[in-house]
């Protein structure tokens, strides 16, 4: 287990510790179905503990002549009363501060100023000048002296300053726990037992942990289905709503993948283990939600940089706070002066400012998650709400990628059989489409596959190899042009099958075009309202497809695109989409193949399917779980809304310091009589922090549509 920053994710240590940047304390780098006891929660639940036993009797010396209904007789002499303070206040400041304090050295040490910068400052200017003055009032000048002799303490400053800081850290860890229960709950998804079939037919209930890859597992009727696998027996109607969205049943026969966690409603089924344990979809959705939970927006950066001029400046104004009123203040001058330095410095802390972007981020993926919306990293998530362009693949993206064979030809010199059986030979590799309605045709002819030697595949274009004493080419038109060869025999029927929207490939063997094979794919249910809603949303729609431009223009025609370009490889995809970006639009970019994976790179976002291939998810930084296009304007939404949220927070922060600062240093006395006492200013910090983990919650309350009324 590893640990690292939710501030800066960069930070990666093998034990728990406070960040070396920010103070903050490191989290588990993995999300994992049992909770980690969070030792540091713990700590400083404990420190406040003990702080607010031995704080609140000095707090009400400190504070006890002002408090209304107590007798001035009940309280002891202001000597007896300052040397209780001190024993009081010194275990409290640092004992229960000592994180701060050592935090707010460890700053120093490695030039990252933070907020324990200034509250150890702040805690400590308070409680040193307090202690002295017990210790040695003599030391101090005549005018400090009050009438009895004792020289003005701040005990009670100091430990309040500890005491609320102490809560903010509760509170804070608190919700960054949340943000994990929500995560955690996914994986809570999953049966902590299931049913496993023995070699003869015999069952037994055992624990997930021992379920291994290829292990045949029983599923019934209300189960939840314990991991990732393949039905090899009976059939049932999971409900896959908490990983797709989708709340309709689906039926799973023979064959039919399942994924861990959902929910058998009916019938029952024998699965195949085929991924377990951190492998399963469930988990590896989790694991990346916590990735990009870590990860830093891009505005993030400006709270970066405000926040390395913050603390040098706040320090700076502490200074000339308490210099101005040690020369000009009223009487005792230097303790008036004391008290706007410290109140500054803990007003200021930037406690909020550091909390405004990660919390937001936080929330929002976990939000994603739960609508079947995985974003990678957060600067997708705040580039989605901009993007004025989308780039959108056609086969397995505008369309559900499980095409069927609808056409058949041959120049007369090879059988329909054996057209499809030479073609399902190269084709048994492969992780297209079309390769998958080839074999189902190769298997209802019983054209059984043969070994391939050689095999060659050209991405987005097709695959050769060599067929026993055979040299077999398999692909589409520009596959042929390569080779040197021209589907003549072929051409008017292919046309006519494209404008239907058909794919049409080509067979060549021994560089010979023997026939022809086309397929349709059906459109998404569901696409053409996605479309229109973005187009509503002022985003431009372009497809690109390595399909032939007649098929390419009967599904755009279909669904309302203007802009199509067909006959389109991988790189120029990608050039695509640099282009666009060059021309100054803010582009996505939507597919599922390997082919994709050059535009999904090149685009601002990158989109893919968690249908499709592992590359394209795997450079994407937005996975669609259910392959759903509407999913793309909720994820619009949820960017919005976040990038809302953040701009909230900082405005709470950075207005929070605009107002608090100048309070702190003094600047209404003059008119007012106003002196912001360091207790008001630590009250205030804490509740600048708790306002912005407050406001980042909301976003798990925010309305967007659902998955299954979206279109």
């Amino acid at each position: 287990m590893t640990y690292t920053c939710p501030m800066h994710p960069e930070i990666v240590e093998p034990a728990r510790a406070a960040c070396p940047k920010c103070g903050m304390a490191l989290e588990p780098t993995t999300v994992t179905a049992e909770a980690e006891p969070d030792p540091e929660l713990r700590y400083m639940i404990r420190r406040l503990a003990g702080s607010a036993l031995l704080g609140a009797p000095a707090v009400v010396l400190a504070m006890g002549a002002h408090i209304p209904g107590v007798p001035a007789d009940f309280l002891p002499s202001p000597w007896v009363s300052a040397w209780v303070q001190l024993l009081l206040a010194t275990p409290v400041t640092l004992w229960g501060g000592w994180p701060f304090f050592a935090r707010g050295w460890a700053s120093l040490g490695s030039g990252n100023l933070n907020m324990f910068t200034l509250i150890a400052i702040g805690t400590g200017t308070a409680y040193v000048y307090s202690a002295a003055a017990v210790l040695a009032p003599s030391a101090f000048p005549a005018g400090f002296a009050r009438a009895d002799g004792t020289v003005p303490i701040y005990f009670e400053a100091a430990v309040m300053i500890v005491i609320l800081v102490l809560l903010g850290q509760i509170l804070e860890l608190r919700a960054r726990e949340k943000t994990g229960n929500a995560l955690r709950s996914l994986l809570d998804l999953v049966p902590e037992r299931t049913i496993r079939i023995a070699e003869d037919g015999g069952e037994e209930e055992i624990s997930l942990d021992a379920v291994r890859v290829g292990d045949r597992l029983r599923v019934r009727a209300g189960d939840r289905v314990p991991v990732d696998g393949a039905v090899l027996d009976g059939r049932g109607s999971v409900d896959e709503s908490m990983v797709t969205g989708e709340p309709t049943p689906v039926e799973k026969a023979l064959g039919a993948e399942v994924i861990g966690g959902t929910v058998n409603r009916a019938g029952g089924f024998v699965v195949r283990a085929e991924r377990v344990g951190m492998e399963t979809m469930l988990a590896r959705i989790v694991q990346m939600v916590g990735e990009a939970q870590r990860s830093r927006a891009p505005v993030q950066r400006l709270a970066d940089r405000v926040a390395g001029l913050f603390v040098p400046a706040v320090v700076a104004v502490a200074a000339v706070a308490f210099v101005v009123w040690a020369m000009v203040g009223p009487a005792p001058a230097f303790t008036h002066g004391l008290l706007a330095a410290v109140s500054v410095l803990i007003v200021a802390c930037p406690c909020a400012l550091g909390l405004a972007t990660p919390m937001s981020v936080m929330v929002g993926t976990g939000r994603g998650a739960h609508l079947g919306i995985l974003i990678r990293d957060a600067g997708a998530l705040e580039r989605l709400g901009c993007i004025d362009t989308l780039v959108v693949d056609k086969t397995g993206t505008l369309t559900e990628g499980r095409p069927e064979i609808v056409d058949i030809a041959s120049s007369g010199a090879l059988s329909a059989d054996e057209i499809v059986r030479l073609a399902a030979s190269l084709e048994r590799q492969s992780t297209h489409p079309l390769a998958g309605a080839v074999l189902a045709a190769a298997e209802a002819r019983g054209a059984a596959p043969e070994p391939v030697a050689d095999l060659e595949t050209r991405i987005g274009m097709g695959v050769a190899g060599r067929v026993g004493a055979r040299q077999v080419v398999l692909g589409n038109i520009s596959m042929l042009a390569e080779a040197g060869l021209a589907p003549s025999a072929f051409e008017a029927r292919a046309e006519t099958l494209r404008r239907g929207g058909a794919t049409v490939v080509f067979l060549a063997v021994d560089g010979e075009v023997c026939g022809m094979i086309a397929a349709t794919d059906p459109i998404r249910e569901g696409a053409a309202a996605a479309l229109e809603s973005l187009r509503r949303d002022e985003v431009d729609i372009l497809m690109l497809t390595g399909d032939a431009p007649a098929t390419a223009e009967a599904v755009a025609a279909r669904l309302g695109i203007d802009r199509v370009e067909a006959g389109v490889s991988p790189e120029r995809k990608g050039a695509i989409v640099g282009r666009l970006r060059d021309e100054g639009r803010t582009v996505a970019m939507a597919g599922d193949g390997v082919n994709d994976a050059p535009a999904l790179a090149r685009a601002d976002v990158g989109i893919a399917l968690a249908s499709g291939s592992d590359v394209a998810a795997e450079t994407a930084g937005v996975i669609l779980v259910k392959g759903d296009l509407a999913a793309i304007t909720r994820a619009r939404q949820l960017s919005r809304a976040t990038l809302r949220n953040i701009r909230q927070n900082l405005f709470f922060a950075f207005g929070y310091n605009a107002l608090g600062v100048p309070v702190a240093a003094g600047v209404l006395y003059p008119f007012f009589g106003i002196l912001l006492d360091p207790i008001v200013a630590a009250a205030a910090m804490s509740l600048s922090s708790v306002s912005v983990i407050a406001n980042a919650l909301r976003l798990s309350r925010t309305p967007l549509p659902s998955a299954a009324g979206s279109g």
